[in-house]
């Protein structure tokens, strides 16, 4: 009786060791979770969009960022740097983070997009699709809501990724 004890006290003891272990080791890894400012849904920014308000167009499931649409850093009215692709439960899945001097570009890995040292051609290609989906969903809403200027240009930057493609 006192060994079977004794070995489920030391099972317990393990088990509680492991587990604290594994969310020892998840802690860094923690995401940064942020809000848009106006239809309050959650998500995490890539990296490479820097810190600051961030809006997000698309669909908002369960108060996170869901599925193909636009990851939006602004200062005032500067749009700065933008990711286009897939979200899923608020994280981005995979996509490609418009830069002024370029692209970064495939799935989301250690708090950004793209930071593999190298990308599968597979990768690339679905996630410049994943970023053509998003431009397009981003176009479509501003056509409705007659903003004619904003939907030419997500159209056009729609087009601008497909040349990627090429």
């Amino acid at each position: 009786m006192i060994k079977r004890l004794s070995l489920r006290w030391a099972l317990s003891f393990a088990a509680l060791g492991i587990l604290a272990a594994s969310r020892f080791a998840h802690a860094g890894s923690e995401q940064t979770w942020q809000e848009d400012p106006v239809s309050h849904c959650k998500f995490v920014a890539p990296a490479s969009l820097t810190a600051g308000p961030t809006f997000w167009t698309g669909a908002c499931t369960d108060g996170k960022a869901s599925g193909n649409g636009m990851l939006r850093r602004r200062d005032g009215n500067h749009a700065g740097t933008a990711f286009f692709g897939q979200m899923e439960d608020g994280i981005p899945h995979i996509g490609v983070v418009d830069l002024n001097e370029g692209y970064r570009v495939g799935t989301f890995d250690r708090n950004d997009i793209g930071g593999q040292a190298e990308l599968e051609p597979q990768i690339r290609i679905d996630a410049f699709r994943a970023a053509i989906e998003a431009a397009r969903l981003v176009s479509s809403k501003y056509k409705a809501e007659n903003k004619d200027a904003s939907a030419q240009l997500y159209e056009t930057l729609a087009k601008t990724f497909e040349a990627q493609l090429d």
